[in-house]
């Protein structure tokens, strides 16, 4: 096993966070699949408003390469498809059938597992809607389905440093097996898979500890798995690894089990606005009042997909493809009474100018900038916190006068878009969403077709 110890990162103690009880929910009356915020995607729907759909049928393929498809997460009648500017499909929503029928897949045993071919195999995930969960770096678009094409490793994610996102020890418990079908079926994709959780992580925990190949000790983002790629490296290969969460490989390892296309998510909830904060076990796609389990309270924003590299939605909006966290943070005050002569004793910061430095309670986070948009000033706080080391201060200057080739020096396609150089700015600059652009406006360029 090797461990990996990360320098740079920084861990964000802020209160709210859920517990790792469990609590399964009812399925909800409706469910969607939000388009808008699968990345790269160019997505063609193949259903109207009103139609009818199975749990497993298509509700929409990705132009690029229309073998890739998206798959409904339940059955019943297409309600509404929502578009958002230049007619970008935001949600198609499904209205639940009380008795959901259902699109069957083959059934695999563990012989047949063995014996698939590569081709066969990618085949019958892109046809199962399962493709989409296998992500290649460093643009962490989806895996490229050409069965010539092999990555160098698949990484198996099992980390969650950052605030409110699912702990391994809650989605793995009792899972030993599927997740072994799961490796397994990683395996006929690619020759080395790589399974990188946390040190704590034992060998015997829930039967796992023992698959885990490498562990990484330091701050967030140290469990991503493009920091383990920049950190064990041994050519320019490596960067274009693939890699997967782990609870979508349990959802891969339950649709050859099954044989019914999986839509089971455990999510974590939590929040200091948040009435419930724990995991829960829902399904794909679920609303996120449903979450909480009514009404999400007024003056809180809801973050999906963790506060550091998440988003805002709307209090109607729904859980995402990629997405199992909902965190409710108060949108805070315009302005702060007198805040500038305040001592910041339970003000969640980087800097450690407030008192709150020495504070190891959980503390206060809300979603006010506190501030605006200055220049930089070179304090190179961004540079200290950065785990792949990508000089992230000149980086930004370099993509600012369009020098593609500095910017590239710099280490923007090893940049894994965690936020903490946004986080951490004295100047309110936003340059995970600046590095983001750069990434994505290169790989549009460059890479994609």
């Amino acid at each position: 096993m090797t461990l990996l110890r990360i320098k740079n990162g920084y861990d964000l103690n802020i209160s709210g966070a859920p517990t790792e009880a469990l609590e399964v929910l009812a399925s909800p009356e409706r469910v969607a699949v939000l388009p808008a915020k699968i990345p790269f995607i160019k997505p063609k729907p193949t259903v109207a408003a009103g139609d009818a759909v199975r749990r497993g049928s298509v509700l929409f393929v990705d132009k690029r390469n229309p073998r890739i498809r998206f798959l409904s997460p339940g059955g019943g009648r297409v309600a509404d498809i929502r578009f958002g500017p230049r007619r970008a499909i935001e949600a198609i929503v499904v209205v639940l059938s009380p008795t959901e029928s259902e699109e069957s897949f083959l059934v695999m045993s563990d012989a047949d597992v063995e014996a698939i071919s590569r081709a066969e195999l990618i085949q019958y995930l892109l046809d199962g809607g399962l493709w989409p969960m296998l992500r290649a770096l460093p643009f962490r678009d989806i895996a490229d389905p050409d069965p010539n094409l092999r990555p160098p490793a698949i990484i198996v994610d099992l980390g969650a440093q950052e605030p409110f996102l699912p702990q391994p020890s809650v989605y793995l418990d009792a899972q030993t097996q599927l997740f072994d079908r799961g490796l397994a079926l990683l395996r006929r994709l690619c020759d080395r898979v790589v399974v990188y959780g946390p040190q704590t992580m034992k060998a015997g925990q829930n039967g796992i500890g023992s698959r885990v190949t490498h562990t990484y000790r330091g701050g967030y983002p140290a469990s991503d798995p493009g920091v383990m790629v920049y950190h064990t490296r041994t050519g320019p290969e490596d960067n274009r690894s693939w890699y997967i969460c782990g609870q979508d490989l349990l959802a891969m390892a339950r649709l050859t089990v099954a044989g019914r296309y999986p839509v089971e998510r455990i999510v974590a909830v939590g929040g200091s606005e948040s009435p419930v904060r724990c995991h829960v076990k829902t399904r794909l796609g679920v609303p996120l009042a449903h979450l909480i389990g009514g009404a999400l309270p007024a003056g809180a924003r809801p973050v999906v997909g963790g506060v550091f590299r998440g988003y805002g939605s709307d209090p109607d909006g729904y859980l995402g493809f990629y997405e199992t966290s909902l965190a409710l943070l108060p949108e805070g005050p315009d302005e702060e009474f007198l805040g500038f002569v305040r001592p910041g004793y339970g003000r969640a910061s980087y800097s450690r100018t407030f008192l709150s430095a020495a504070n190891p309670a959980p503390l206060f986070m809300d979603c006010n900038f506190h501030g605006e948009e200055r220049a930089c000033v070179a304090c190179s706080a961004c540079n200290r916190v950065c785990p792949v080391e990508m000089l992230p201060q000149l980086a930004f200057k370099s993509v600012l006068t369009g020098e593609i080739e500095e910017v590239l020096a710099y280490g923007l396609l090893d940049c894994v878009e965690c936020g903490l150089c946004t986080y951490v700015c004295p100047s309110k600059i936003d340059l995970c969403a600046i590095f983001k652009s750069a990434k994505r406006d290169y790989h549009k360029e460059q890479v994609a077709p």
